[in-house]
């Protein structure tokens, strides 16, 4: 369990790629942007402090992408952590492009993601990148082409291992006969599970299944709402309990619960220290 200074360490471990320890309370850095994820966040200065408390509370495990900002993330992540602790794993991500505020179009040209991939190497500061993740599959590149290209990336100690973003099982399979892949990162929450056969395909090969925009609760949150009961029993909010519901779903999963202000993200870190009974899971599950 974690201690009360660092909570995230009461999430528990896993090992990305067999290797790669992390506690399984991460943060996610798209927030750390301008509006529509564009240009410099309006209090730079709030980010960095957002990202050095997140390490602080024992956070190891930071996402984040080129196309946030784009650049402007990373860029933090670099002004706030580096030189970074042993045990902070950073994973950045390559293969969609920006052309405007809210504007995400697939590239996945492997000259296009040769150059992502240095950029990151020298706007994150490091040698090599833990976790590189394919953004989006593009549909107009062949896959082995897109993947082929990571893998020489990865021959090279550029990047440690390959995650993939936004796909099916099948698209996962077909990408393991190309490469190796380590982990899937799909949107997941407690009132969209459209990919619970993604998650369990993950668990089933010890791939981290990463959940992007964690916390969404839609109606469950409202007033006399399934989370807003147990969240009372637990002196907890109900963002604390999609996230600890998350957590105790499956051993694979690393929520990375994003935020732009230190309240907030103190808030998403003691989500870790919330310990739910069966029956409150279960009523949680079936309510959504």
């Amino acid at each position: 369990m974690g201690s009360s200074s660092q909570p995230a360490k009461a999430s528990g471990t896993y090992r990305i790629g067999g290797d790669l320890q992390v506690d399984r309370l991460g943060y996610g850095a798209m927030q750390l942007t301008g509006p529509g994820v564009w240009g410099d966040p309006k209090d730079p200065a709030e980010a960095v402090r957002v990202l050095r408390r997140a390490y602080e509370m024992g956070v190891t495990f930071i996402d984040t992408a080129d196309s946030y900002g784009p650049f402007v993330s990373e860029l933090l992540i670099r002004e706030a952590l580096h030189p970074y602790a042993d045990d902070l794993v950073i994973a950045t991500k390559a293969g969609l492009t920006r052309s405007g505020p809210g504007d995400w179009r697939p590239v996945g040209r492997p000259e296009y993601l040769r150059q992502q991939c240095e950029l990151s190497l020298r706007h994150l500061g490091v040698e090599s990148i833990g976790l590189y993740q394919l953004h989006r599959i593009d549909a107009k590149v062949p896959l082995e082409d897109q993947l082929g290209e990571l893998a020489l990336l990865q021959q090279e100690g550029k990047i440690r291992h390959i995650g993939l973003s936004e796909v099916t099982v099948a698209q996962i399979e077909a990408a393991q006969q190309i490469t190796p892949i380590v982990s899937v990162q799909n949107l997941y929450n407690l009132a969209d599970r459209s990919a619970e056969d993604v998650l369990d395909h993950c668990e089933r090969h010890d791939l981290a299944f990463i959940p992007w925009f964690p916390i969404a609760t839609g109606n469950l949150a409202k007033p006399g709402g399934p989370l807003d009961a147990i969240a009372t029993g637990h002196d907890a909010t109900p963002a604390q309990l999609a996230l600890a519901w998350l957590l105790r779903r499956s051993p694979v999963m690393l929520p990375i619960p994003g935020t732009s202000s230190v309240g907030h993200l103190e808030e998403n870190v003691a989500a870790a220290q919330v310990q739910l009974t069966d029956e409150e899971y279960d009523a949680l599950a079936k309510a959504a």
